[in-house]
């Protein structure tokens, strides 16, 4: 996947050391890639969202309907908050090694501080919140680059994407023709 400055300039931090705002570096082998500050920005939203969809009462949760562009099946029926949940945590279930996944379950899901954590774990502080960032960063990664539907960005998750097509390119964008609208006329009472 292909990371562009469009995307990652809002996520991006200002302070950031690494990417000084705009959200993309050069990595070790000369390729742009997202900077850690905004992967960490992405798992943090996703969370954001995750934890709204756990703590919001049931009966507030919607049957939504999702379009599709064949003529077999014109849409599905489907519940996006118990889906966005359960895809949550598969992937992190799937992407994290066992030990990160013990720290994410106990930090992340049962929302214990890095006391708590360090004592279970065996780890020091300094040691939890690396564990922590590097958990961050490798999730923001992987709720983005998720083939075929990602979780991220929330909003083509759960109203699906933009444009169900793709993107027309034009070819001369500087020798476009100008657009002829006819407004319909007043309608004129008989007197």
């Amino acid at each position: 996947m292909e990371w562009t400055r469009s995307e990652t300039l809002a996520l991006a931090m200002h302070a950031c050391t690494q990417c000084h705002g705009s959200g993309l570096h050069i990595g070790r082998n000369g390729v742009m890639g997202p900077c850690n500050c905004v992967l960490r920005s992405i798992f943090r939203i996703c969370h954001e969202r995750f934890v709204k969809c756990v703590t919001q009462e049931r009966y507030l949760s919607r049957v939504s309907v999702e379009p599709h562009l064949g003529r077999s099946r014109p849409g599905t029926w489907g519940r996006k908050d118990e889906e966005y949940m359960a895809d949550f945590c598969l992937v992190t279930r799937r992407a994290l090694s066992e030990e990160e996944h013990r720290l994410f379950r106990y930090h992340f899901l049962l929302g214990a501080d890095w006391k708590l954590c360090g004592r279970k774990l065996g780890l020091d502080r300094g040691n939890f919140f690396h564990a922590v960032y590097r958990i961050e960063q490798k999730l923001g990664k992987v709720f983005r680059e998720l083939l075929p539907y990602p979780l991220f960005p929330l909003d083509e998750y759960f109203h699906g994407p933009s444009r169900l097509g793709p993107r027309p390119v034009l070819q001369n964008p500087g020798r476009l023709q100008p657009l002829h609208l006819r407004f319909p006329q007043p309608l004129r009472q008989a007197a």
